[in-house]
């Protein structure tokens, strides 16, 4: 559900606003799909107690369905004040830990914007189609560098909002779950 701000001659107010994509299933919803395993790559320094407790309660929730790698990547690698090389340095390091035979989905705040059943799409899209790898790519603070971007088989974004990239790997790894329990047919457990 989407929120406007509709304005009357006198004041301003909160109005709900229905998604049309909010009554949408998934192609692949019910349907057996090969667990394809997945990858998310994230750059970034150490990550905080809280986040990488919540990135491994869902690591093992995704682990249900299929195998999940998380790698962290560290940002400024070359402890550079050029911000330049800082984006050179992680997008070589990045596409280092990518294969040719990798569907790349990077997450950028430009790219499309997809509700969940879409997401389950993209993954059963990447199985059916024979994808040894689905790895999505969460970029650093100055985003992502012509490497990654040229690599990048689909750009999707997860908000409006830009998000910093530790709040980005929670919600892109709640939305791989709750994109197999669309899959599967099966209630979403918080």
């Amino acid at each position: 559900m989407a929120l406007c701000w509709c304005q009357s001659s006198a004041s301003l107010s909160l109005k709900k606003k229905i998604a049309p994509s909010q009554n949408r299933k998934s192609k692949y919803e019910g349907q057996s799909i090969k667990a394809i395993p997945i990858r998310v790559l994230t750059v970034g320094k150490r990550r905080s107690k809280g986040t990488q407790l919540l990135v491994e309660e869902y690591t093992q929730k995704i682990k249900y369905y299929c195998n999940i790698e998380d790698t962290l990547i560290k940002s400024n690698p070359k402890a550079t004040s050029d911000v330049r090389s800082q984006i050179e340095a992680e997008d070589m390091l990045m596409v280092q830990h990518t294969t040719p035979d990798d569907f790349i989905v990077m997450m950028d705040e430009n790219g499309k914007d997809i509700v969940s059943e879409e997401m389950a799409d993209l993954i059963g899209d990447a199985a059916n189609k024979g994808v040894m790898r689905l790895t999505f790519c969460i970029g650093g603070p100055y985003g992502h560098g012509p490497l990654v971007r040229e690599r990048a088989d689909m750009s999707i974004r997860l908000s409006s909002l830009v998000l910093n990239h530790q709040v980005a790997l929670i919600v892109l790894l709640e939305q791989i779950y709750r994109a197999w329990t669309i899959i599967k047919r099966q209630k979403y457990h918080h």
